[in-house]
C-alpha cells in the first residue's frame, strides 16, 4: 500500500500578521487543544441571509483530524473541510429547517472541484440537483440557484489535483417562511483565541510566554487573546502581558482564582518606556507576588478591575523610566501602591493599603486607605465615595458552565464590590449570549440583537457594513481579549437605543479609512428618557483613530442619553503609527456629551483636531480627566478658533449652569511648531453651579505653551521646564 502524497497546497491558516510584527507561526492546533477547556460546542452562528454558518454539516469523509466539514461552516476563512484523495466526495449542510436557498458560494482551496454538482433534499435522502458542471474554476465561486431544501450539499464528481476536495467556507443563502433566517443559538465555544487553564493544564507559563513573544510588541497588530484562569490556585506563575491581551480568574470572586506569583507589564521591548503600553487588561485574580510587589506598568487603556493583591503593586517600569498614566478599579491592594513615575492615575471604589507618590495628578473616588486630598503639592485629589457606579460585567464559571455577572448599581460606593459576602448582581447563562466569532457579519449580530442575545465578542477584529444596534433595554455587549470593531463605507461602528441599562464593556472600535459621522453613539440625538434608576455604562470601551492604519471619524463618541456613566475609556486620535498625519487621521472631535446627568469616571482623550471634549448636558461630572492636545498641528492658524487660540481640552458650553470635575490635566507637545500658544486648556461658563477641583496644564518640555489654565484663570506655562501650572479650585 503505497503512502499518501504530502498535502502542501494553499496557505496554513492565520499565518498573516500586522507588517511591523512580520509573519509568525501561531500555536499548533495540539497546543490549542490542550489549552481550550471549553463547553462543547453548538452552532454560534447564523444570519438572516447567511443560513448556513453554524449550521450541522456532515461529509463522506475527511483528510486528517483537523479539517472536519464544520470547519467549512464556521464562518473562518481560515479553516477548512478537506476530503480523502479519491472521487465522489461530497458535503452537505443541515438547515434546520426547510428554506427557499437563492445562492451557494463555494471558497475553495486550491484542491478544488472540476467537476460537481449542487443538489438539495428535503428530508436528506432524496437529491434534486440545482447546479452541475465538469468545468469548475476553483477559487470563490459564487453560484445562483433556486429551490426549497433544509439539506444542501456539494456532490463532487471529478478533483482538479490529486489531492482530495477541500473548502474554506461552504456557504448556503436563503429565506426561511419568505422572511429571516433560523433561530440564532446561544452559547457555544469561546473560540481558538481564548485560552482557558486549570491548576492540571501542562506546562502553563510555557504557554503565557508564547503568547507574551507575539504580543510584546505587537502595538498594531491583530492578534486578540484572552486567558482564562478556572478557580483554584496556581504555583510559580509569571504572566507578561503584551498587547491585545487580558487575563482573567473564572471565580465569582477574585480569591477563587489564586497565583502564587505575578500578573506582569514592564515595558523593555521599548526600553524601559511605559507611555505606550497601551491595550491590555487583568480582572478577578489574587496575587501573592514572589518579591512581595506585582509590577504594572502601564499607560492609557490598560486597566486593573477586581484585582486583589496581597502585598504591594509598582506602576512604573523597571528603571523607573515614563509612564503616562492608568487605571484601577474594584480592587485591594494590601500593601502600598507606588506609582513612582507615573504622571497620573485614576483609581476608583478600592482599598490601598498606602500610596507612595504622585507627580502631576492622582485622583480618587471611593479608595480606602488613599491618601487625602493635597492637590498640588502633594498631587493628590480624593473624593470618599463615587456618585455612581456599576463594576464591569464578567465571565465566570458556576459549576461546569459559563456565566456573565452583571454587577448591581452603587450609589455613594466605596471599597470594592465582592469583600463581604456573595457580590451584588445578576448572573447570565452563556446560553443567552450570541458568541460573536471571527467572520461573523453585522447582519448576523443585528439578528441576534433581534432575537433577545446578548453579545459576547471573542478575541478578533470584525469589521462591520452596517451600525450595531443596541435597542433592547438590559443589553449586554461584552469583549474579550480586546475585540476589535471596525467601521467599513463610513458607517457608525455602534449605536445604542435611549434605553435602560445596556452595558458596553471591554472592546475596541477602530476607525475605518472612510470618515463616519460618529464611531459610538449612547442614545439617539434628543434623547430624554430617566435612567438615574438603571443606567448605560461604557466600560473599558476604547476608540482609535489612525495607528493601525488611516481612518477618520468627525466625532468619536457622542453620549445623548441622560443618566449615562463612562467609567474609563481612551479615546484617541492616533500621534504615531501608520496612517497618522493632520489630515491622513482627521478626527475634530472626541467625545461630545448632550445627555443630563452624565458622570465620567476615568476620561481620557488625546489629540484631537478640534475639541477635545465638549459638553453639553446638565449636571455632568467627571472625575479624572487626561487629555494631550494633538502633537502635530502644523502652525499656530491650524487651530485658532476665532479669537482664541486653539481649542479647549475639555469645554463646557455656555447654556451650562450646573457641571462639577476633579483631577483634570491637559498637556501640550507640539513638536511640528513648538511656537504654538494655547489660549487654556479648559473653557466653561462662569457661574455658581460650574465648578473645578485640581485643574493642571503642562507644556512637555517647552513644545508649546498654555496661557492659563481655564478660560483667563491660572498662570501661563513657561520656559522650557516640564511644570505644570495648577488651579485648585474655579470659580
Amino acid at each position: 500500500m503505497s503512502a499518501a502524497p504530502t498535502r502542501q497546497l494553499g496557505p496554513p491558516p492565520n499565518l498573516a500578521h500586522h507588517r511591523r510584527r512580520g509573519t509568525v507561526a501561531l500555536i499548533v492546533t495540539a497546543m490549542v487543544a490542550a489549552l481550550l477547556g471549553l463547553l462543547p460546542a453548538a452552532p454560534a452562528q447564523a444570519a438572516p441571509v447567511l443560513l448556513s454558518q453554524g449550521r450541522t454539516a456532515t461529509a463522506s469523509s475527511q483528510e486528517n483530524g483537523g479539517t472536519a466539514a464544520a470547519a467549512a461552516v464556521d464562518g473562518n476563512a481560515g479553516t477548512r473541510w478537506s476530503s480523502a484523495f479519491s472521487d465522489p466526495q461530497w458535503i452537505q449542510v443541515d438547515l434546520g429547517a426547510s428554506a427557499t436557498v437563492t445562492q451557494v458560494v463555494l471558497a475553495w482551496e486550491a484542491a478544488y472541484a472540476k467537476g460537481y454538482r449542487i443538489e438539495l433534499s428535503g428530508n436528506g435522502t432524496d437529491w434534486t440537483t440545482a447546479h452541475s458542471t465538469t468545468t469548475g474554476p476553483g477559487g470563490t465561486e459564487t453560484l445562483n440557484v433556486s429551490g426549497t431544501a433544509r439539506y444542501v450539499r456539494m456532490y463532487g464528481t471529478a478533483r482538479a489535483t490529486q489531492y482530495g476536495y477541500s473548502l474554506w467556507e461552504f456557504k448556503i443563502y436563503g429565506t426561511v417562511n419568505g422572511g429571516g433566517g433560523p433561530e440564532i443559538p446561544g452559547g457555544g465555544d469561546l473560540g481558538p483565541n481564548v485560552l482557558v487553564f486549570d491548576p492540571s493544564t501542562p506546562d502553563i507559563q510555557g504557554k503565557l510566554d508564547e503568547i507574551f513573544r507575539r504580543q510584546e510588541s505587537a502595538q498594531f497588530g491583530t492578534d486578540r487573546y484572552q486567558l482564562l484562569f478556572k478557580p483554584g490556585t496556581y504555583n510559580n506563575i509569571n504572566a507578561q502581558i503584551g498587547f491585545y491581551t487580558s487575563i482573567s480568574g473564572l471565580g465569582l470572586n477574585p480569591d477563587d482564582t489564586t497565583f502564587n506569583g505575578d500578573v506582569t507589564v514592564d515595558a523593555g521591548w521599548f526600553d524601559g518606556n511605559a507611555t505606550q503600553n497601551f491595550w491590555r487588561s487583568a480582572e478577578n485574580l489574587a496575587l501573592n507576588p514572589v518579591n512581595g510587589t506585582n509590577r504594572w506598568a502601564v499607560s492609557q487603556a490598560a486597566p486593573f478591575r477586581r484585582m486583589h493583591v496581597k502585598g504591594g503593586l509598582n506602576l512604573a517600569p523597571s528603571g523607573y523610566g515614563w509612564a503616562s498614566g492608568g487605571y484601577i478599579a474594584d480592587s485591594k491592594i494590601d500593601g502600598t501602591v507606588g506609582p513612582y513615575s507615573q504622571q497620573q492615575w485614576y483609581t476608583r471604589d478600592s482599598s490601598v493599603g498606602g500610596w507612595t507618590n504622585g507627580v502631576w495628578n492622582m485622583t480618587f473616588s471611593g479608595v480606602q486607605g488613599a491618601p487625602a486630598t493635597g492637590f498640588p503639592n502633594p498631587p493628590y485629589t480624593t473624593l470618599d465615595t463615587t456618585p455612581v457606579s456599576r463594576e464591569k460585567p464578567f465571565l465566570y464559571m458556576d459549576g461546569g458552565q459559563y456565566k456573565v455577572f452583571a454587577p448591581a448599581k452603587r450609589v455613594n460606593a466605596r471599597g470594592t464590590s465582592w469583600g463581604d459576602g456573595a457580590p451584588q448582581g445578576e448572573s447570565i447563562p452563556l446560553d443567552r449570549f450570541y458568541v460573536v466569532k471571527p467572520g461573523a457579519t453585522a447582519a448576523t449580530i443585528n439578528a441576534a440583537l433581534d432575537q433577545g442575545l446578548h453579545l459576547l465578542f471573542t478575541p478578533g477584529v470584525y469589521h462591520v457594513d452596517q451600525t450595531i444596534n443596541v435597542n433592547r433595554a438590559n443589553t449586554i455587549v461584552l469583549g474579550l481579549g480586546l475585540a476589535t470593531i471596525i467601521p467599513d463605507n463610513g458607517v457608525t461602528a455602534v449605536k445604542v437605543a435611549d434605553v435602560d441599562g445596556v452595558r458596553l464593556a471591554g472592546f475596541l472600535i477602530d476607525a475605518g479609512p472612510v470618515n463616519s459621522p460618529t464611531l459610538l453613539e449612547v442614545g439617539p440625538q434628543g434623547a430624554s428618557a430617566d435612567h438615574a434608576a438603571n443606567p448605560t455604562t461604557v466600560q473599558d470601551v476604547f476608540i482609535r483613530i489612525g495607528g493601525a492604519g488611516p481612518g477618520k471619524a468627525t466625532t468619536s463618541m457622542v453620549v445623548n442619553s441622560d443618566d449615562t456613566i463612562i467609567d474609563h475609556t481612551w479615546v484617541w486620535r492616533a500621534d504615531h503609527g501608520d496612517g497618522v498625519g493632520w489630515e491622513t487621521n482627521r478626527a475634530d472631535y472626541g467625545v461630545r456629551v448632550h445627555g443630563d446627568d452624565v458622570l465620567a469616571t476615568g476620561l481620557f482623550v488625546e489629540h484631537f483636531n478640534k475639541y477635545d471634549v465638549e459638553w453639553y448636558g446638565e449636571r455632568g461630572r467627571t472625575i479624572f480627566f487626561q487629555n494631550e492636545k494633538a502633537y502635530d498641528a502644523p502652525n499656530q492658524a491650524a487651530i485658532q478658533n476665532g479669537a482664541t487660540k486653539g481649542y479647549a481640552a475639555y469645554r463646557v458650553d455656555d447654556s451650562v449652569n450646573t457641571h462639577e470635575g476633579w483631577g483634570m490635566g491637559s498637556y501640550c507637545y507640539y513638536n511640528v511648531d513648538p511656537t504654538i500658544r494655547q489660549d487654556h486648556g479648559f473653557k466653561a461658563p462662569v457661574k455658581p453651579g460650574v465648578k473645578f477641583h485640581s485643574l493642571l496644564v503642562v507644556s512637555l518640555s517647552g513644545h508649546g505653551h498654555y496661557e492659563h489654565v481655564i478660560n483667563d484663570t491660572g498662570s501661563p506655562t513657561s520656559g522650557t521646564s516640564t511644570v505644570p501650572s495648577t488651579v485648585v479650585n474655579f470659580p
